[in-house]
């Protein structure tokens, strides 16, 4: 494992769209405390990360990793499905 490896930020979120070929939308979520009242607020993202295999359907939680820029607004990649949304 070189360095820059090490850097690659990894992150896990659920899949609000696949719609696209070879890619899928992925919603990120992160808890963070509100700076007046001390609440914690939910706050999100969405990123469009590469699904080479078109493996991932609406709902599966997935593991992914920033890469190089692959598109114009892709710059994430797939590394693997966590928990697949038909199972249950």
């Amino acid at each position: 494992m070189s360095a820059a490896e090490k850097r690659t930020r990894v992150v896990t979120g659920k899949v609000v769209s696949n719609k696209m070929d070879k890619t899928i939308t992925v919603l990120l979520e992160r808890r963070v405390k509100h700076p007046v009242y001390g609440k914690y607020i939910t706050r999100s993202s969405k990123i469009h990360a590469h699904d080479e295999n078109n493996q991932c359907s609406i709902g599966d939680t997935v593991t992914v990793a920033e890469t190089r820029p692959i598109s114009k607004s892709k710059s994430w990649k797939l590394l693997e499905v966590v928990e697949s949304a038909a199972q249950v």
